[in-house]
């Protein structure tokens, strides 16, 4: 979509919803990867008020319908979840506006999608870690957010992105880009590509013990970043989880394992000094523990025993991520120079390496928290 097309379906949709008072500005907002997002203020008798706008990437999100299903049932049961505890449903998840139709949604006239929320005031998102305590509450905000959901049935929730942490599957896309090496990148990375190799049973594991039953099928967020948790400006609690697009039937024990992969590596995502990267284990700790908290008891004892098995293969299944898509010519993720996914499969690949050696470690940790 050109920026002139995204310009004018955004005048479009900015009038498309149901939204009192008088329309007054629309400016970039946010630094998301995927969706293009704005902030829209309105005046209704002197007082401004302001709402997210944002352009669905139908790129990544084929069926936005599906998509916005998924986001509004879930908001919609939370609000349910949040009012009988005697919170703010409209601080406390997303509270999405209708448009001057009806719909949760606004399609341009160049069939594109947008939709709209209001902007929850006096808060902020961790863009950085600036201290462990950060962490601590991004991990009670997400583990509450699998509190809330306990009973929600997972099953009822489309699948917006197939296959997204289905690692086995990701293996075998590995595979042929290996095979077709389109961009004979291949010869250059063998120490990679064997690194993925050898350990297959990282890509199964997980998917076994969901297909055997000892692992609970659950509502999931599927992208536990930090940055996706708004923390109350007055309280430096964490009050609402955003970024609810990749919500669907999951594993808990995966969400755990982003956010580790992410949160708890002493170095950059990209770093290329690979001395500096590996896994905190006091973070690690933290975050396990913040997590289990939010839990507040669905958690199995099989999930808690799993939590490390989640870190490991989420950090793995991303490495195998950034080195398909270097073989396939950088198709998926955006990149800023010619071997910076392979950087990152770099990054993910000494994670694991220092998980494996911090293996007894990191299930010591969890087994405290056990019931």
């Amino acid at each position: 979509m050109n920026q002139n097309t995204l310009d004018e379906g955004r005048k479009e949709a900015i009038h498309g919803f149901d939204i009192p008072g008088i329309f007054r500005e629309c400016n970039v907002c946010g630094n998301g990867h995927i969706n293009d997002t704005y902030m829209m203020t309105f005046e209704q008798n002197g007082v401004f008020q302001r709402y997210s706008l944002q352009h669905m990437n139908r790129g990544v999100f084929a069926d936005p319908e599906a998509l916005m299903e998924n986001v509004l049932h879930v908001t919609e049961y939370l609000k349910e979840q949040i009012q009988e505890q005697g919170g703010d449903p409209q601080r406390e998840t997303l509270d999405f506006v209708r448009t001057k139709t009806g719909k949760p949604y606004f399609v341009d006239s160049y069939g594109e999608y947008w939709r709209s929320y209001h902007f929850i005031e006096d808060v902020h998102a961790l863009e950085e870690l600036s201290s462990p305590q950060d962490f601590y509450e991004s991990a009670i905000a997400f583990g509450h957010f699998q509190k809330m959901l306990a009973d929600f049935p997972a099953d009822s929730l489309h699948e917006t992105i197939a296959g997204f942490h289905d690692t086995k599957a990701r293996f075998v896309a590995f595979q042929k880009a290996t095979e077709e090496d389109v961009c004979k990148r291949a010869e250059n990375v063998q120490q990679e590509i064997q690194f993925v190799l050898d350990r297959y049973d990282i890509a199964c594991v997980l998917g076994d013990l969901l297909s055997k039953g000892k692992l609970p099928l659950r509502v999931t967020h599927n992208d536990t970043k930090s940055n996706n948790v708004l923390i109350d400006d007055a309280t430096g609690k964490g009050l609402c989880v955003i970024d609810l697009d990749t919500v669907m039937p999951g594993l808990a024990v995966n969400d755990f394992g982003d956010s580790i992969r992410f949160g708890a590596s002493t170095a950059a995502e990209d770093e290329k000094d690979l001395t500096k990267v590996s896994c905190d284990l006091e973070l690690y700790d933290i975050y396990a523990k913040g997590f289990i908290e939010g839990c507040n008891g669905i958690l199995t004892n099989t999930e808690i025993e799993c939590l490390p098995l989640g870190a490991k293969v989420m950090t793995y299944e991303c490495g195998m991520r950034f080195l398909t898509d270097y073989l396939s010519g950088d198709t998926y993720f955006k990149t800023d120079y010619p071997t910076h996914n392979l950087d990152r499969a770099r990054t993910q690949f000494k994670l694991v390496a220092d998980m494996e050696k911090k293996w007894e470690q990191m299930q010591k940790i969890v087994r405290k928290y056990l019931k």
